[in-house]
């Protein structure tokens, strides 16, 4: 029975719909795949059809503030293997093993292996690499690396820190800046087939990477030396535990140097041992804090002038000790100072005089003052693992607290703390944010960020500022700092002998010896902290140890920027005595007659003495007797 018309248009009209169904379904998949999945497809495809092979971004440059290179990159190389490429596996095991320096077996394992494609060995020096090239090998591939490079070695080793292989900021600065330092990598795309083995007469493409930006520090690569040749030098003559030194701008915040004996290769960190790497690279100056002792008395005076508690008309006495809530406290000098201004109170480092001061102003207001100074909070350098100090909650501080804080006990503070607050103590009174890195420039010379000097506050007046100079050049000029003077110069400072703690209790024979100078003195600009930890023997005296060390130093800076002498040098000498077996107090009596600086160790009759009789020395400068009977603390 034949179909009517009817039902034939009607089975016409149901296919065209079927038909249109499969065309639409077939047209959507075809879209799907070539519009919203080809990407995708295409770089599966690519996988099949290509290797790639990564180009390694050059890190960006670290210099100084003068465009010296501190950190840069060299070319080395990374040798890839393609197992199935490779035709005579032993043969190449042996050509490589040799030319690299390779165990042969472990070269062999490699080549056997069943993977698409391993890795030799990396970080190959240029000429190496160019030689194994020439061989020819089959299956082997070159692609070109950096490594970090640190052209001064061990100079600023806990600044600049280190990399790992893969070139990622592992300490110090390389870490710390590292998202700005590490560039964006490029691939090199080689032809194959489906085995992976390189196509005969294929295409290799190449998509170059972009260079990390360069950093430019504060630091001074020609100050730095001099500093490093400093803390290299003390802690060589003094056999101590470590030696460092930090140089500010007092301007602007900015660190000039930052120095630490001992240090370590850049270019060979120890990294077999982990714990000495750790040692070595730890950024003591920043990170760790200490107990300030006479340094710390600059802080007292400026908040006890600031405060308006103190005059230059005030007198003191000091007997040798304090006794405060019951506890005898002693100054450094046993027999005491007798009757003294402020002025000498600052320039023979009286405790006596700071503990008056410390009590004159009462908890809260020397907090206040300490406050303004950034002491007990972190400075907000621009480095990691920054301490913050450590101070007494001010609610526990008792009477006997605040008279051993005001000569730098019961204190804790760390070195960049210190020197930060001493700049804005004689330069007007402004305390900078210290920084290290000055600005960051792309690879192709454009500028990112440019970092300006960062007022935080006021510490002091001017006037005060100009009152706390004038009495720190008196410690230079006629004081315990008088090893720190240059001939025709007029610099200020302090020095520092703290005793160290262990378990709670004195450590017997550990003290850190410091002194912190500036110059020039009626325009400070260079801030020098030197500071000298457990140095050995008797000579621990900052003003013996660490004073000399920075007058060095503003000497070679003094010569370095051009900065000619105020006035002629006008330098007396005499002769040292021979003053062994004379009683301490009497050996004391004679050289202050003559105009020298005493340090003792120990009462009772002189048994050495420095330097040694007849030795020709400057007047005003600092020796040292030491007795043969201990004080009892």
């Amino acid at each position: 029975m034949k179909a009517s018309a009817s039902t034939m248009r009607k089975r016409i009209l149901f296919a065209f719909i079927a038909f249109l169904c499969v065309f639409a379904a077939l047209f959507g998949r075809l879209f799907y795949i070539q519009i919203i999945d080809g990407e995708g497809l295409r770089a599966k495809a690519a996988e099949q059809w290509y290797r790639d092979l990564p180009l390694k971004a050059t890190r960006g440059k670290i210099l100084d503030r003068n465009g010296e290179v501190l950190a840069d990159s060299k070319d080395v190389f990374t040798l890839y293997a393609r197992p199935n490429a490779v035709k005579d596996k032993s043969a190449a095991a042996t050509e490589i093993s040799e030319a690299l320096s390779l165990s042969y077996d472990g070269v062999l394992e490699k080549l056997s292996s069943a993977v698409g494609e391993v890795t030799v060995m990396r970080k190959i020096e240029a000429d190496a690499a160019y030689a194994l090239r020439k061989k020819n090998i089959a299956g082997l591939y070159y692609t070109l690396d950096t490594q970090r490079n640190y052209p001064f070695g061990a100079n600023l080793s806990q600044i600049l820190g280190f990399t790992n292989i893969d070139n990622v900021g592992q300490s110090g600065l390389e870490s710390y800046y590292d998202k700005y330092l590490t560039g964006v990598d490029g691939f090199a795309y080689t032809s194959t087939d489906i085995a992976g083995r390189e196509i005969e007469g294929g295409t290799t493409k190449y998509v170059p990477g972009i260079p990390g930006c360069d950093i430019t520090l504060s630091i001074d690569a020609n100050i730095q030396s001099f500093a490093e040749s400093a803390v290299t030098a003390a802690a060589t003559e003094f056999n101590s535990k470590s030696a460092s030194m930090i140089v500010m701008d007092a301007t602007t915040g900015g660190i000039l140097a930052m120095a630490k004996n001992p240090a370590f290769d850049l270019n060979d960190p120890p990294r077999n041992d982990l714990d000495l790497l750790n040692e070595l690279s730890r950024n003591t100056m920043i990170v760790d804090m200490y107990e300030p002792g006479s340094t710390f008395k600059i802080f007292t005076t400026a908040a006890a002038v600031e405060a308006g508690v103190v005059g230059d008309g005030d007198t003191f006495f000091c007997a040798g000790s304090r006794t405060v809530d019951g506890q005898r406290i002693r100054c450094w000098r046993s027999k005491g100072h007798g009757s003294q201004h402020l002025a000498d109170g600052v320039k023979n480092s009286c405790n006596c005089v700071f503990m008056d001061l410390a009590s004159r102003l009462g908890t809260n207001r020397f907090y206040d003052a300490l406050d303004k100074f950034g002491l007990g909070k972190k400075t907000g350098v621009d480095f990691s693992g920054e301490s913050g100090g450590m101070l007494m909650k001010r609610s526990s501080v008792k009477p006997v607290d605040l008279a051993r804080i005001g000569f730098g006990q019961a204190v804790a503070v760390t070195p960049l703390q210190l020197i930060t607050g001493v700049c804005s103590v004689v330069n007007g009174g402004t305390l900078y944010k210290p920084y290290l890195v000055s600005s960051v420039d792309s690879y192709d010379g454009v500028n990112l960020a440019t970092r300006l000097p960062e007022p935080v506050g006021k510490t002091v007046s001017e006037a005060t500022s100009k009152k706390m100079r004038e009495y720190l050049v008196g410690v230079v000029a006629n004081g315990g700092g008088s090893k720190a003077g240059v001939a025709g110069y007029a610099i200020g400072g302090k020095t520092g002998t703290a005793q160290k703690y262990a378990n709670g209790a004195i450590a017997q024979g550990k003290y850190i010896s410091s002194f912190i100078g500036f110059a020039p003195a009626d325009n400070p600009k260079y801030v020098v902290l030197m500071i000298v930890d457990e140095p050995q023997g008797y000579m621990y005296y900052g003003s013996l140890v660490a004073a000399p060390y920075a007058g060095g130093v503003f000497q070679k800076i003094f010569d370095y920027v051009g900065l000619a002498p105020t006035a002629a040098p006008e330098t007396e000498y005499t002769f040292m005595p021979d003053v062994v077996g004379m009683s301490v107090e009497e050996a004391t009596a004679l050289l202050e007659k003559m105009g020298l600086s005493v340090e003792t160790v120990d009462d009772g009759t002189v048994i050495s003495q420095t330097p040694v009789p007849s030795t020709r020395i400057a007047v005003n400068d600092t020796v040292l007797i030491r007795g043969n009977f201990p004080i009892v603390e």
